[in-house]
């Protein structure tokens, strides 16, 4: 039996430093820790511009106007709606299915009735991206509710798509400082470039799939604890130890066995996430107009210990998951908080994948055998 040759081609495990692809929409300096949306740096965007303007910019290259905003808002607030059968797939789901599953399927169910839904041209392809993310919040409150034995609530066309998340979601409407700051958040986790869920959406687009399959296909890859699901282990753990005390114990002993602490590190950045300083800014904000700074403070005290063990700092995960949980917000809807804001970057690639298409179809590094031959099976 002979073995195979390696192939030229240089092995990177997780594709990591491989450019797939040229894209105008995001760059990231992993080094000095910048993160860029179509020219703008991240800071002056969470500051100075709405999650609607920051979604406008991503699928059209520039902020909107006032006349352009507020003709946005209102096809938004048209399309925020879910359909009668997507809600009959929600009902029919068990109450225990996890929010990302019901998220992922009722996005694929969107597609069936979509009037685009045979058109990858630029303008079909932005009138179902402003459907997909008006509807992504509805899905989200109207599956949690369900699930709670609540009734669904209407989108209310008055209120931004922050605003209108947590209004669906606690019945009520929201404070305003609580709506601001998902709006900051959901700007954050708007856009990442290359990142896995939208590399998959990007995959799949270059098929010449649809934009309801390539975001099905990023919903399912933002699930994974390793993407989506990391603020969920966070807040989990600060749960569990329940005290500063308990919690460096326990990451101490976790480090001590080389086991991963949720939160920390990132592939790209080698130096402190900027998205995790806005967070940071925002769940001590939260947490002091709370009157309760305790899930931030056992936060805090991680951050040295893991810096000095391992050389790593917070990622966008590790604050969000304090912030979200000083909000009310259910712990398992975190990573469908993500999935809102991140519609927006998932379909300014599909369109721009879809505008200059290629197949993607890289090549596999083949260490198996070869030259074996098939032994008849009675032989076996």
């Amino acid at each position: 039996m002979s073995q195979a040759v390696s192939s030229p081609v240089k092995n990177t495990a997780g594709l990591e430093g491989v450019v797939a692809a040229p894209s105008e929409i995001c760059f990231i300096d992993g080094v000095a820790g910048k993160l860029v949306y179509r020219g703008y740096e991240i800071a002056d965007l969470v500051e100075n511009a709405s999650f609607e303007e920051t979604a406008f910019l991503l699928w059209e290259g520039k902020l909107p106007k006032r006349s352009e905003l507020t003709q946005l808002k209102s096809q938004l607030s048209g399309a925020a709606a879910i359909p009668a059968h997507t809600l009959a797939v929600l009902k029919a789901l068990p109450a225990k299915t996890e929010p990302m599953d019901a998220l992922r399927t009722a996005a694929s169910s969107l597609s069936s009735i979509d009037p685009d839904l045979q058109s990858n041209e630029p303008a079909a392809n932005l009138r179902k991206a402003i459907r997909l993310t008006a509807q992504f919040p509805t899905i989200v409150a109207a599956f949690h509710r369900m699930r709670n034995g609540q009734r669904m609530l209407d989108p209310d066309p008055s209120l931004s798509l922050a605003g209108n998340f947590l209004y669906m979601l606690n019945g009520a409407k929201p404070h305003e400082t609580l709506t601001r700051v998902l709006d900051a958040a959901l700007v954050l986790h708007a856009e990442h470039g290359f990142n896995a869920s939208t590399f998959a959406a990007r995959v799949t687009a270059a098929t010449l799939a649809d934009m309801h399959a390539g975001v099905t296909a990023a919903v399912a890859a933002l699930k994974g604890p390793l993407h989506g699901g990391a603020n969920q282990e966070v807040m989990e753990l600060l749960l569990e130890c329940d005290d500063a005390d308990t919690l460096v114990k326990r990451v101490t002993a976790m480090l001590a066995v080389g086991e991963k602490v949720p939160g920390f590190g990132h592939r790209v950045y080698k130096t402190l996430d900027p998205r995790a300083a806005f967070l940071r800014k925002m769940s001590k904000q939260l947490g002091e107009a709370a009157g309760n700074t305790k899930w931030l403070d056992m936060s805090e005290r991680l951050i040295p210990i893991v810096k000095d063990s391992k050389n790593k700092d917070p990622n966008v995960d590790f604050f969000s998951a304090s912030a979200y949980y000083t909000m009310g917000i259910p712990i398992d809807l975190y990573t469908p908080i993500f999935a809102i804001a991140r519609i927006a970057g998932w379909t300014a690639h599909i369109m721009e994948q879809h505008r200059n298409n290629r197949i993607i179809r890289p090549q596999d590094d083949y260490r198996g055998p070869l030259g074996l031959k098939v032994t008849p099976i009675d032989q076996r």
